[in-house]
This record gives C-alpha cells, sequence and structure tokens, in this order.
C-alpha cells in the first residue's frame, strides 16, 4: 500500500493519526524562503519546531517521523544534529537544484537517518539524473507545489497532467529508489479529488503521498477533525486505493485522460483569473 504521510507538529493530531492508520507524521521546520515563495497562496504554511519534533514522536512511538529541515545553509549540520536528537529518523531536504547539494547533506547526516530529497525546483528536476545516483539517498519526493511554482505554471498538478512527473518518476524507478509526489485532498474534495489523485499514484508506481490539510481540520474555521473522524477519511482513501489496484491498463489511461482534461480546465481558469 501506498504510505500516508500526516504534515503536523501537533502531538494529539500525531497521535490520532497513528490510530487512524497513518504511516508517517512530517514534522515542517523549514522556513527559510517559504514565506516569499507561498505567502500569497491559499497553502498551509507550517510553524513547526524542534520542541515539536520531540512532542510528536512521545506522542507516536510507532509511526515513522519524518523532518523536513531548512534549504542547505551554514546551521544545516547543527539541524540535522538537534533533530536526530529528537527522535527523527528520516530527514528531507527542501529546495535545492544541484546534486553537489544533495551530496553534501547526505555527507553531513553520514547514514544516521534515511535522507530523502524533495525535488521541487526546475533546476533539481533537470538534474534529476545525476541526483539519484548520490550516496545515501533513501526515496526522492516530488513537491508539486513549489515545483510549479518555480516552472510558472498556475496550478499544482500540471507537472502531472504533461508528462513531467511521467518523466522525473522513470528516471528514480530506474535507479532503483522509490518515490512520491504532491499532495492528497479528502476522497470527492479538491479541485482534483482525492481518488483521482490516487489513481495518478497507482499508475505511476508511487509509494508515499502526503494528505492535505482537509485530513487535518474538520471546518471553515480550522478546528482539528477528530480522531474518529480521521480514521474514516483514511479508511475511505484505502478503500479507494484497494478498489484502483485492480483498474485494468484501458481504464487506467482513461483515469489519466480525466485527470488531464480537469488540470487543464483549473489551470486554464487560474490564468484567465489573473489577466487584468
Amino acid at each position: 500500500m501506498i504510505k500516508l504521510m500526516l504534515i503536523t507538529g501537533d502531538p494529539q493530531l500525531a497521535a490520532w493519526a497513528a490510530s487512524a492508520g497513518v504511516d508517517r507524521i512530517f514534522v515542517d521546520l523549514e522556513h527559510i524562503g517559504k514565506d516569499e515563495r507561498q505567502g500569497h497562496l491559499d497553502t498551509l504554511i507550517s510553524r513547526h519546531s524542534m520542541e515539536d519534533v520531540a512532542s510528536v514522536r512521545r506522542a507516536a512511538p510507532g509511526v515513522e517521523l519524518l523532518v523536513r529541515l531548512n534549504p542547505l545553509f551554514e546551521g544545516t549540520g547543527g539541524e540535522i544534529n538537534e533533530a536526530l536528537s529528537n527522535g527523527a529518523e528520516a530527514l528531507v531536504l527542501p529546495m535545492f537544484k544541484t546534486a553537489d547539494e544533495v551530496r553534501r547533506f547526505t555527507g553531513l547526516v553520514a547514514r544516521r537517518a534515511r535522507v530523502i530529497p524533495l525535488v521541487e525546483t526546475e533546476s533539481a528536476m533537470l538534474a534529476l539524473g545525476e541526483i539519484v545516483k548520490v550516496p545515501g539517498i533513501s526515496e526522492l519526493y516530488i513537491g508539486l507545489n513549489d515545483l510549479h511554482l518555480d516552472l510558472g505554471m498556475d496550478f499544482m498538478f500540471e507537472p502531472l497532467a504533461n508528462g513531467m512527473v511521467d518523466a522525473m518518476a522513470a528516471i528514480i524507478k530506474g535507479s532503483g529508489l522509490s518515490f512520491g509526489f504532491g499532495g492528497i485532498a479528502r476522497v470527492g474534495e479538491g479541485l482534483l479529488p482525492g481518488e483521482m489523485v490516487l489513481g495518478e499514484h497507482l499508475r505511476l508506481g508511487s509509494s508515499s503521498v502526503i494528505l492535505s490539510r482537509t485530513f487535518m481540520h474538520g471546518d471553515m474555521e480550522g478546528n482539528p477533525i477528530g480522531e474518529s473522524k480521521l480514521r474514516y477519511e483514511v479508511g475511505k482513501l484505502r478503500e479507494i486505493e484497494s478498489d484502483l489496484s485492480g483498474r485494468g491498463s484501458d481504464m487506467i489511461a482513461l483515469d489519466h485522460e480525466k485527470v488531464v482534461d480537469i488540470v487543464s480546465l483549473v489551470a486554464r481558469a487560474a490564468r484567465k483569473k489573473k489577466k487584468p
């Protein structure tokens, strides 16, 4: 099954997620440059801390703990050491552009944790063939939100619809590594509904996906969704995953065409809205 990841620094929500069957908790410490890139968008910008890493680790001891650090800077070595001392099992490197940056990061980690480079710049995408050869990488994740911004696109899923993710997936799988990409909304929700995104993960052979903020917040005020509701929504996603896994090649192709059509419509509407 595809590994489901939830981004949170809230110990209670982390415990609920573990109980609901979420495979990984993702604490997000990245703050350098994030407001400048995403501050104008309706996206969740996490404000997690090193203390949250330790709190989440205590609250959900049986779930794999990922920590996204800042882009490589002079303090990266200290961040790595502190995250590991607080219980991180996998470290995520964001916003890199070259294989050399990844190489420096894996050298600092020194195999003390799993390393997951987050491909979310055009430069990283173009250098992917070299990046996958860097020793010490455990898997890769394709961050569609920042990637589509860096590419000047209007909708997060455009790289999925235009073949870019297909090309990256082929390179990563060809190297023997696993990968995940993007985020996924709840079943029946989102501009590109969760079940359609899940179908694309299965089509491409993805091994992981980040659950969107709709899995965390139950209403417009941002109140927590609640343990039973979270378990229900995760269960629905797993049921859909089981159903989609039985598709034949014709149905997979047809479902992909539907994704392309919806992404095209959403992107076109976004471009029209931007015009003066």
